[in-house]
Formats: structure tokens, sequence, C-alpha cells
């Protein structure tokens, strides 16, 4: 068989470009020929195996960053309800974790109603206090995801500073802990995939610390131009004592009324029971009773009650949980006397198996 470069013609052998030439040549070299061909078909099916095999591999690479949530988009699921059971049975399997519910409930939009946005922020503060390490690795970068957007919006919107402060303090302090941990394998993922984390909480940190709030640029009436009473009365709306203190260091007038006795005795009976009360009595100087201390000594020793707009709730006919407003496919006959309102620990009960 003549190779590359060498003279097609037979020895002692001319021939023309005419067409008895060229019939000639291919009689004469047809196996040679069929082996090109042959070869040439073979190198162009592996190039398409190749290529179909790269779409292939792309296309469930695509698939498995959706799955894993890599990019800062949340899985969304059709259905805003999660069905919760303690066991798997032919009918229903799956959906029974912390984690898989924590993606199924739609977190990610909550924090932008007012009515759900501190549910969610306690709810991240109790799975970063003891829950973090039952999350799976999907649930885990969820829950990253979701945090990234509540420190967004409160940059943004310059509200509940404090709150986030301590949701990500909480969060660094477990994952310092956790991580010192790591040979135990307590922790989904790569260590250094933690390390980024933690230093995106301190980055985050830094810029809650250097917020600067602005005035708004509207002029009319102020809090200050209210009557004492009616400031006295927004006061008594305050559910956190921190609050009223840093609302009195605005002015000498609202400083008077934030050491307002009977402002310090209504929070502390919102918050405590009587039992809890008679156990951490103080007295004042005067002889009367210090409720502003104890008030934070209460804080110190009790959880304070918990009220928010709106929460998750539970179907205790059908075992669904949903958020409150929600429609989910109930057989009772009347569902509304069948939902119970759960709160954030009750959510973290639900899944302690």
């Amino acid at each position: 068989m003549p190779f590359l470069g060498q003279d097609w013609r037979s020895p002692g052998q001319s021939w023309v470009k005419t067409g008895d030439g060229w019939k000639r040549f291919l009689e004469e070299h047809s196996h040679f020929i069929s082996d090109i061909h042959s070869y040439c078909n073979t190198e162009n099916n592996k190039e398409n195996v190749l290529n179909n095999l790269n779409y292939d591999i792309a296309v469930k690479k695509r698939r498995k960053d959706l799955l894993n949530n890599n990019t800062k988009i949340q899985y969304l699921h059709q259905e805003k309800w999660i069905y919760v059971h303690k066991g798997s049975t032919k009918e229903r399997h799956g959906y029974c974790t912390l984690g898989e519910a924590f993606n199924r409930l739609d977190f990610s939009s909550a924090i932008h109603d007012s009515r759900k946005f501190n549910y969610v922020v306690r709810l991240l503060e109790l799975i970063a206090k003891s829950q973090l390490t039952s999350l799976s690795g999907i649930a885990q970068k969820n829950y990253m995801n979701i945090l990234e957007k509540v420190v967004q919006k409160v940059l943004e919107d310059q509200q509940n500073i404090r709150l986030i402060k301590e949701l990500l303090l909480t969060l660094y302090t477990s994952l310092c802990t956790l991580v010192q941990r790591v040979g135990k394998s307590v922790l989904v993922g790569n260590i250094n995939v933690w390390f980024y984390r933690m230093e995106t909480i301190v980055d985050w940190q830094h810029q809650l610390n250097n917020i600067q709030i602005t005035r708004p640029s509207l002029k009319g009436t102020t809090l200050t131009d209210l009557p004492l009473s009616l400031q006295l009365n927004i006061m008594q709306r305050f559910a956190d004592g921190r609050d009223i203190v840093c609302l009195g260091q605005v002015s000498s007038d609202l400083q008077v009324l934030s050491e307002d006795r009977l402002l310090w005795k209504k929070l502390c009976h919102y918050h405590f029971t009587e039992r809890q009360i008679r156990k951490r009595l103080i007295l004042s100087d005067k002889g009367h009773l210090d409720w502003k201390k104890m008030y934070f000594k209460l804080v110190r020793c009790y959880p304070k009650r918990e009220q928010y707009g709106q929460t998750l709730q539970l179907c205790r006919h059908c075992h669904i949980l949903s958020w409150e407003g929600t429609d989910h496919p109930c057989t009772a006959n009347n569902p509304e006397s069948c939902l119970v309102c759960l709160s954030p620990q009750d959510f973290i009960n639900l899944f302690r198996f």
C-alpha cells in the first residue's frame, strides 16, 4: 500500500487525467480508497461521539449546579406547602427533614414581607444555634443565600440592624465551634468553603457596623412634636426594652418618658409570668419596685414572649405545613379548625424525631 508522498503509479506505468486513467487508477487502488473511507468514517464517528459526550456532560453539570444551588437563584417548587411525617411509607416518602422543609417553604420571598421578616430571622437564629449540621448541603447553601438577602435588605432599608447583628454573631460563634470539630465530620462540604463563609459573615458585620443612618428629607411633624401623652403611648407599643432606651437618648423629654415606671411594668407583665416576676423582685433606693432593672434581669433569666405578624401553620388533619393564608389540599370538613400556628421553636421541634 503506497504511503503519503509516494508515487501512485506502478513501475514503468504512466497515465494521464483522462476518464480511462482515473478508471484504471480506481480499479487498481480500490482497496486502499476503501480503507481511507473507512478510516474517515471512523474518525467522524469518534468526533461525533465525543461531541455528544461533551454535550451530555455539560447538560448534567448544569442540572447538578441547579440542584446543588450553586447559583444565587433559589430552587423554587410549585407547591408552597410540605407534607410532614415521621416515617416512610409506600404512599409517602421523603420531605420530612428540616433541610427539605427549609428549601420548600419559600423563605427567600418571606423576608420581603414585613409580617414574616422577624419570624424568618428568628428561625435562622435557632438553626444557627443548634441545627446547622442537620441541614443538607443544598439546604446549607440555601440558608447562606437567604441570609445574604436579609443582610442586603437591612443595608438598604436601614432597619432591624441590631437584630441582624445578633444573628450574624450567633452564626459566626457556632461556625467557630463547628470548624474546630471538623475532624468529626460535623460539617457538610469542603472546609475551605466554610472558611470563606466565615469571612463573608465578618464582612457583613463590618458593613452593618459602618452603616450611616440617613435622616429623612421630608419636613413635617416628628415624634417630638407630638404631645407627651402620645409619645408615651407610642413607647408602650415597643416590645424590646433596648428600643425604649435608645429612643430615650434622642431628647431630654424622651429620656424622661423612657424612665416611666408604668411603662416598664407593662413591659415586664407582657413578656413574663407573675411567678417569674416574683422571683426577680428588685427595690429602688426609694423602696419602690425598680421595673426597669427587673426587666433586664428577667430577660437574662427567661425567654421573652414572641409575637409575629404571620407564622407557619400546621394542619393537624393532613399534617401539611404552610404559611398562614396559603391554601393546601385538605380533606377535613372544616380545614380552618385544624390549623395550628407554630413558633420558630415549634417548627424546629417538629423535625426532632
